[in-house]
Order: C-alpha cells, then sequence, then structure tokens
C-alpha cells in the first residue's frame, strides 16, 4: 500500500457567482483517525468534499501529503489516494460483490472472464471483502445487498483503489442501528492505513465512533477537536439551539438535538 498521508486543507474557498458556500475553511485528517464534519444545513460540509474531490472548483490550498490536490481533474484526484462515496451507493448492481471489486481494483480483466469464477483472488480484493465483512456474499449480485451492504461494498471499492483518505458523504444515512454501529466499526478497521473524513448529521453516531470533529457553520470553521471539546464549546452551543446559556446536560445533547431540527439548505 502507497504510505499514508495527511489531508491538509488550508484557507479552502468555494463561490457560486456573489453566494459564497465555503469561505476560508481550514481542517486536516490525519491517517489513523475517523474525522467528523459536522453542522447545520447549509454550513458547506458536502461543498468541501466537492471541492476537494474535483467536483466544484475551489480556491485555497488542499494537499495529501505533499501532493496538491486542489485544481485537478477528478480521476487524477482519485489516483493521488482520495476516494469518495455519495448518499447513494455506486455499485454495478448486476455484478456480484467480487467483480464489483474487480472492476474497482483495475485488473482489467475481460467481460467474459467476469461471467466466471476464478481460481483465485488477489490479495488486496481478499483484503477488502475481510475488512467489509462480505467474504460470504462475494458471488452475490450487488443489486440484492441491503442499503447498509452496499455502502460497505463501496468502501471496499476504494479500498482496492488503494485511497489514502476516505471521504464519506452520510455513510448511515438509512441505515438500521445494527448496520450504523457496523459502519462504525468499519472505519475504525480501515483508519490504521488512511483518514477517513465523514460528512454527517446523524449526531448519535458521531458521539460513538469520531476520533475528532470539525464544525462548519456557514462555510467557516466555527470549532474543532474532539467531542466532548465541540460539545462544550458556547459557539456550537448557540448555533445549534440558538442560546449561549443552557445546563451542562443541555449542551451534551445539544448537537442531537439540533441534527433533529435540522433548517436551511442541504450542505
Amino acid at each position: 500500500m502507497t504510505a499514508p498521508a495527511t489531508l491538509s486543507v488550508e484557507d479552502l474557498n468555494v463561490t457560486f457567482g456573489a453566494f459564497t458556500a465555503v469561505g476560508g475553511a481550514s481542517f486536516r485528517a490525519d491517517p489513523g483517525e475517523v474525522h467528523f464534519l459536522i453542522g447545520p444545513n447549509g454550513a458547506g460540509k458536502t461543498t468541501c468534499v466537492d471541492a476537494i474531490t474535483g467536483l466544484v472548483r475551489g480556491t485555497g490550498s488542499v494537499k495529501l501529503g505533499t501532493d496538491d490536490v486542489l485544481g485537478r481533474p477528478v480521476q487524477k484526484i482519485a489516483r493521488l489516494g482520495v476516494g469518495r462515496t455519495f448518499q447513494t451507493a455506486s455499485v454495478f448492481e448486476q455484478l456480484t460483490v467480487l467483480q464489483n471489486l474487480d472492476i474497482a481494483a483495475g485488473m482489467h480483466r475481460s467481460a467474459w472472464s467476469l461471467l466466471g469464477r476464478r481460481r483465485s483472488i488477489a490479495s488486496r480484493i481478499a483484503d477488502a471483502m475481510g475488512q467489509t465483512q462480505l467474504e460470504d456474499l462475494q458471488h452475490q449480485p450487488a443489486g440484492i445487498l441491503s442499503h447498509g451492504q452496499k455502502q460497505w461494498l463501496e468502501i471496499g471499492m476504494l479500498l482496492v483503489q488503494d485511497a489514502r483518505v476516505l471521504m464519506l458523504d452520510e455513510p448511515v444515512a438509512g441505515m438500521s442501528l445494527e448496520e450504523r454501529n457496523a459502519t462504525g466499526e468499519l472505519l475504525h478497521r480501515v483508519k490504521k492505513d488512511r483518514a477517513v473524513v465523514v460528512v454527517e448529521h446523524d449526531m448519535e453516531f458521531m458521539r460513538s465512533f469520531a476520533s475528532r470533529v470539525t464544525v462548519l457553520h456557514q462555510g467557516q470553521v466555527l470549532s474543532a477537536g474532539s467531542v466532548e471539546e465541540v460539545q462544550a464549546d458556547p459557539k456550537v452551543q448557540e448555533v445549534y439551539l440558538g442560546t449561549a446559556s443552557m445546563s451542562e446536560d443541555d449542551a451534551a445533547q445539544a448537537p442531537a438535538l439540533a441534527a433533529a431540527n435540522p433548517g436551511g439548505t442541504h450542505a
């Protein structure tokens, strides 16, 4: 595997005409951590990820290790090791789990050979199936997988591509509690060799599995730190509940309460 690398974002700006979606956001995600980007709807979370992965134009500086990321085409950013998932999993539903991983690994097997079973499985594919716990489903069509399993398969497809940072956009949306917990455990399994960045509205999921949290508000970083530090920040409490005056118990529940009653436009 390519050596792990830190994703460093400095003074990231994204504008659409006169509207500033992201205005000078800075954060870093280190290998070995699951870094959550949270904030009210419209805070700029997904736009940050879109700029980092080349889907929208941004200015500032984004580096993966020593490699400049910002301004490169989407395909070149992916080759550098920046992997990305969307809220709806993008898998080949008519192909099996194994065939999906085969294609993602770039093994260039012929369409004819994809229809049959092989005598051996490449080590990186076997490892990805082990990490995602999809070994028993490897010959099943992806289309019959559960919602959570499709998300795990998509993460597996990034693993076989040797992604050094995984950027996941609301990966547990629509999942059962069991699938959410399994996803959190998966993220902590794969973080050893890479950074994991999660855009998420599920605050219970964040509290259970975040190594570090960055809170965005109106396109800027409002707060950053551990879960406990962010939840205790009066600025975060004010943004989520509209007041900086509350009890310690209320403060601990602020992100969860805000997530249950979001407002504004999609981030």
